[in-house]
C-alpha cells in the first residue's frame, strides 16, 4: 500500500487493530464526527452484512460505494488484499440492525454490506478505496449492541453491560462476530503496513 495514505477508522477498536499492524491510521469518529487527517483515506473497520450469504469476517475490498437509494458516491480500483472479495458498499448514516431492512436495502442498491463512514470519506474527495470486514449479519444483528459505539468511536460500556444482561444470547453472537471481523481486520492491516 503507498504509505501516504491514512486508514480512517471510524471506532477506536478498528484504530488499535491498524497502529498495532504497523499501519497509519486515524480515527475518524462514528460517521465521520471528528476531523478528517490530511492526504488520502482508505475507509477501513467493521461493516454491516446485508446480505444472508455473507459469513461474519469476510473481507471486503470495495469496487464501488452507493447511497441508500443506491446513487453511486465513488467508484475505483478495489485495494489489494489477500482473500479480500471485492464488493459493493453502501453508505448510511444510521446503523442498520433490522434484517428485513437490511435485505430491503441490499435489493435496492445491490451492495452486500453497510457503514456510516465511508460516504463523507468520498464527499471529501480523498478516498482511495474501502475495506471492511463484515461484524453483524442479517441472522446475526447487534441488538442493544447497535448503539454501543460513542460519536467519537469509543465504547459505551454501559450499554455493552445493558446488552449482556438483557439479552445475554445475541450480544455473544454479536461478540462473536465483532472478533471475527478483527480478526480479519488485523489480517488486512498487516497486508497494508
Amino acid at each position: 500500500m503507498d504509505s501516504s495514505l491514512t486508514l480512517a477508522c471510524a471506532l477506536e477498536v478498528e484504530e488499535n487493530v491498524a497502529r498495532k499492524a504497523g499501519a497509519r491510521a486515524a480515527r475518524v469518529g462514528l460517521g465521520v464526527t471528528l476531523p478528517l487527517p490530511e492526504g488520502r483515506l482508505v475507509s477501513f473497520g467493521f461493516a454491516g452484512g446485508l446480505v444472508p450469504d455473507l459469513e461474519r469476517g469476510t473481507l471486503l475490498t470495495a469496487t464501488r460505494l452507493v447511497s441508500e437509494t443506491g446513487e453511486q458516491l465513488w467508484e475505483g480500483e478495489p485495494i489489494e488484499v489477500d482473500g479480500a472479495r471485492q464488493a459493493v458498499i453502501c453508505s448510511t448514516d444510521r446503523v442498520i440492525d433490522d434484517p428485513e431492512e437490511r435485505r430491503r436495502l441490499a435489493a435496492r442498491t445491490g451492495a452486500v454490506a453497510v457503514d456510516m463512514e465511508s460516504g463523507k470519506l468520498a464527499a471529501s474527495g480523498r478516498l482511495a478505496g474501502i475495506v471492511r470486514a463484515v461484524s453483524d449479519s442479517p441472522s446475526h444483528p447487534l441488538g442493544g449492541l447497535a448503539t454501543a459505539a460513542k460519536a467519537d468511536g469509543s465504547t459505551d460500556w454501559k450499554v455493552v453491560a445493558r446488552s449482556v444482561v438483557v439479552e445475554p444470547i445475541r450480544t455473544g453472537r454479536a461478540l462473536v462476530g465483532a472478533k471475527r471481523a478483527r480478526t480479519s481486520l488485523q489480517r488486512a492491516a498487516k497486508a497494508l503496513s
